[in-house]
């Protein structure tokens, strides 16, 4: 127990604090052993009043003792709607005070998507990705204590902060391991509501064990009551002390200052008068003690609440309606009533005004105590006087959110409010702002469009919120022209998100039959025939490929809906396996001047994401690899380069790992496909990204021969039936099956492989290459039933050849030289490395030169298989090779 504080009165909280004080000084002297020490986080968690702040007010002494670098923010229960509030008090200071050029270099590509969240910079023109914005966050603290080693962050009131902050903190807690930053976090325990607390949650868990602060024992009262008052202070005093604030830090000093103010002797005959006097220092009392100090200072202090953050005399005495010497003097008098006080320097946050309450107790009471009504004008007067200041619509927003429902312009002031939010990857705070809108309620001629924007602003995040919402805007008059076609391309979208696939088809579809032929019609009847074309289903009409073909035949690429619709050709020609040169003709039709055209770009949101895949994977399934790895890694730079690392981003990362898998470059498959799974990881399992990343992972490790790894992936992540209800590229079935004959479960392998072979056909895909089924299904039958297995090998040996590309029959030959013996296998195996050899894909190439070594007995085959295998980082035919030269393959 601490015994003895010499400044008692301000030290209060950290009686009985040495194991948390302890702890703070052992995590700062770890960062700042080595620059390359790891990043530390301690969480401290108690019920008001017990000593949080002060414990961080501590933390800074240590760590500034020590050369520290010391960054602080806070939360306000009044302020958690504003979007990024407290991130920027954490960060703005210190990218404020470098010059903005130098703030640019020092941020790089982070510059443009954290900036403008962290009020350095102006937001662009278009919707802001929040995974995105959060990680420029995080890279950019990384980068500032890099600079500012070591750093120390401090967050007070976490439980108080707004949610796009603890999204922020909980993404840094989890990779605070790679950073050399010290940060110290307190809240209050189950204060904060819904996502705040998974938020949270995820803080916590990376924090480790978190320490709880408990009350004072009787004990530290005691010497806290005589290190105040006086030795003299006997003990029955000292005992009712403790008894009436329950050891509550904040409140025994409160109560021991208004007996000081008071003149209240400390002995036992004046103990039963410490419960009137802590009533007074509290709740209602602080209401009644205020209300003692005049209805000037009342005022003030409500405007004071009202505002939150930014309290200066003059923005106070606007609001408040009051002249500037009374609202000085309505100032002293609540710092005098220790209810306001001036910034303390030593936090280190930067102070936007001249006042801040002594404590958040003290700003919650003064709040909660202003009339209901009364509050809510203040809130719209505290609107208008912000906006006057040039703060902008979304500064005024978490005022406007407060007024009554009764006035069309706070509509326009919620929508202006809401694109500012969008702009700088806030979606929630958007929201708030539009679902207020719509209680005024807007006009008959705006409410759908209000609705619309709700749409937006809530697509990433709830695709069945997004849903009903459109619906109800699609079903008012209002929305017309290019606008209705939007709404209606964005409910498809969310239905499709929300593996609602059947009905995104049928809603298109009936949109377009109502309108008349032209660029509208024509771009909803792409996107029908675009949601059909990625239905792994049996749910499309047997013509759809005729109606798409007869369509498609009427483009010359015109326009954005004629290439989208030559896309769609090309890649249902594909599925289908016709030839190759008709898919590849189809596709460079579809671009202008070899490139995408205009409004066709990855980051464009007239299209959406899937239509560009159609068109890169076209291209890879073709042997067309240089231009699919250019779409690719166009994809992957553009949403870096916009911030863009949710579904978007990890979709890049799954399909440039898809183009170094065709190429034959499998560590780096591996490595971006990995990253991928991350990336999917974090935006939602069973969505069909997530199962793009996992397929190809798994079918990458397949090819790598690290088949107990490749069963490992499969298992942690799900990847078994029942699979998705859009196409997923390879075929997950195909590459299902293929695993489980590599783990040796034969039986579960055949049957996985025959349930591939009868949605293939109820779909008429027939590409060998795309859906594998076939071959690995005769290779597993070659023993138990030759025969069927020899259909099955002059089956895909008919469709490769209609498909025509040098890897489709070069794997067919491999299949049928498999099932042979003899000469027949060495003539087969040899044809297979002749059309693999001029095909982009080395793997295949590396497999057919072992294989044709194998059963020619030829030694040079075998080592350039060998040394294609090795530049592949295909260790299980490495070690195949390998060991057929170690056995001695006679030469040939």
């Amino acid at each position: 127990m601490t015994e003895v504080r010499p400044t008692a009165a301000s030290s209060a909280s950290l009686w009985e604090r040495d194991e948390e004080v302890a702890a703070v000084t052992r995590a700062v002297d770890a960062l700042c052993a080595d620059r390359s020490s790891s990043g530390g986080l301690l969480v401290f968690r108690g019920d008001a009043g017990l000593g949080k702040t002060a414990l961080l007010a501590e933390t800074r002494r240590i760590a500034e003792a020590r050369g520290c670098t010391v960054w602080s923010a806070r939360g306000g229960e009044t302020l958690r709607s504003v979007p990024f509030n407290v991130v920027r008090q954490l960060l703005q200071p210190a990218l404020m005070s470098m010059l903005p050029e130098e703030a640019r270099e020092y941020l790089g590509d982070w510059y443009d998507i954290a900036g403008p969240a962290l009020g350095i910079a102006d937001p662009g023109d278009r919707q802001a990705d929040p995974q995105g914005v959060c990680d420029g966050l995080v890279a950019a603290v990384r980068r500032l204590a890099r600079r500012d080693w070591p750093l120390v962050l401090l967050i007070d009131d976490a439980h108080w902060a707004d949610q796009e902050t603890l999204h922020w903190l909980a993404s840094f807690a989890e990779r605070i391991d790679e950073m050399s930053v010290l940060v110290v976090v307190t809240r209050r325990p189950d204060e904060a509501p819904g996502a705040s607390a998974r938020h949270l949650d995820r803080v916590a868990a990376a924090a480790g064990p978190v320490t709880t602060l408990s009350a004072l024992t009787p004990d530290a009262t005691a010497g806290l009551t005589r290190a105040t008052l006086g030795t003299h202070a006997d003990a029955a005093f000292c005992r009712e002390v403790w008894a009436v604030t329950a050891g509550n830090p904040y409140e025994t000093v409160e109560l021991l200052a208004k007996v000081q103010d008071s003149e209240l002797e400390p002995v036992e005959t004046r103990a039963g008068e410490l419960r009137e006097l802590n009533r007074s220092a509290r709740g209602g009392g602080l209401v009644a003690r205020l209300e003692e100090l005049g209805i000037d200072a009342t005022r003030f202090a409500w405007a004071a609440a009202i505002l939150g953050t930014g309290i200066s005399v003059d923005l106070v005495a606007k609001l408040a309606t009051l002249k500037p010497e009374d609202a000085r003097r309505c100032a002293e008098l609540l710092r005098t009533a220790r209810i306001l006080t001036a910034p303390d320097p030593a936090t280190g946050r930067t102070a936007d005004g001249d006042l801040e309450f002594v404590h958040p107790l003290i700003a919650t009471a003064v709040y909660n105590s202003i009339p209901d009504a009364l509050r809510t004008a203040m809130h719209g007067i505290a609107a208008r006087i912000v906006t006057d200041e040039g703060h902008g619509a979304a500064a005024a927003a978490r005022h406007l959110l407060e007024v009554h429902p009764d006035d069309e312009e706070l509509v326009g002031q919620l929508r202006e409010a809401a694109r500012e939010h969008l702009a700088v990857g806030a979606p929630d705070a958007a929201r708030r702002c539009l679902e207020r809108a719509l209680k005024e309620p807007p006009r008959p001629e705006t409410h759908p469009h209000v609705l619309y924007e709700l749409a937006e602003a809530t697509f990433l995040t709830a695709p069945a919120r997004t849903i009903s919402q459109l619906r109800a805007a699609l079903g008012m008059p209002g929305l017309d022209g290019d606008k209705r076609v939007d709404a209606v391309f964005r409910l498809s979208q969310a239905l499709l998100h929300n593996d609602q696939l059947e009905e995104a088809v049928r809603t298109v579809e009936a949109e377009a039959a109502r309108l008349r032929p032209g660029p509208a019609r024509m771009r909803l009847q792409a996107v029908h025939f675009m949601w059909e074309g990625i239905h792994a289903g049996e749910a499309t009409s047997p013509d759809r490929s005729r109606r798409l073909a007869d369509l498609a035949s009427t483009c010359t690429g015109r326009d954005n809906s004629e290439r989208a619709l030559l896309i769609l050709r090309g890649f249902d020609a594909l599925m289908h396996g016709e030839n190759a040169e008709v898919v590849a003709e189809l596709c460079d039709r579809a671009l202008v001047n070899g490139r995408l055209a205009p409004g066709l770009g990855w980051t464009d949101t007239e299209w959406g994401i899937e239509l560009l895949l159609m068109l890169a994977n076209a291209y890879a399934f073709t042997d067309r690899l240089d231009r699919a790895e250019a779409l690719y890694n166009e994809a992957l730079r553009a949403y870096e380069t916009a911030g863009w690392s949710g579904g978007h981003l990890a979709l890049a990362h799954a399909y440039v790992g898809l183009g170094h898998r065709r190429r034959g470059r499998l560590k780096e498959a591996e490595a971006a496909l990995r990253e991928s799974l991350r990336l999917a990881e974090r935006v939602g399992r069973g969505l069909p990204l997530y199962w793009s990343a996992t397929c190809n992972l798994v079918d990458t490790l397949l090819a790598r021969g690290h088949v107990q790894e490749a069963w490992d992936v499969a298992e942690h992540h799900g990847f078994a039936p029942p699979y998705p209800s859009t196409i997923v590229l390879p075929d997950p079935r195909s590459v299902r099956g293929r695993l489980l004959l590599a783990v040796g479960r034969t039986k579960d392998g055949v049957n996985e492989l025959e349930a591939a072979e009868k949605a293939a056909a109820a779909r008429g895909h027939h590409n060998p290459v795309l859906v594998p089924w076939a071959a690995d299904l005769a290779r597993a039958l070659a023993t138990e039933d030759p025969a069927r297995a020899a259909r099955l090998a002059v089956d895909v040996r008919r469709q490769a050849e209609r498909f025509g590309t040098d890897t489709a029959i070069g794997e067919a030959l491999r299949c049928a030289a498999a099932l042979e013996t003899g000469q027949r296998a060495v003539r087969l195996a040899g044809q297979a490395v002749t059309y693999l050899e001029a095909s982009p894909c080395q793997y295949e190439h590396a497999a057919a030169r072992i294989e044709y070594g194998i059963a020619a007995r030829s030694v040079t085959d075998l080592r350039r298989g060998l040394d294609l295998a090795v530049s592949c980082g295909a260790d299980g035919l490495v070690a195949r090779a390998r060991a057929e030269l170690e056995s001695g393959a006679g030469p040939r």
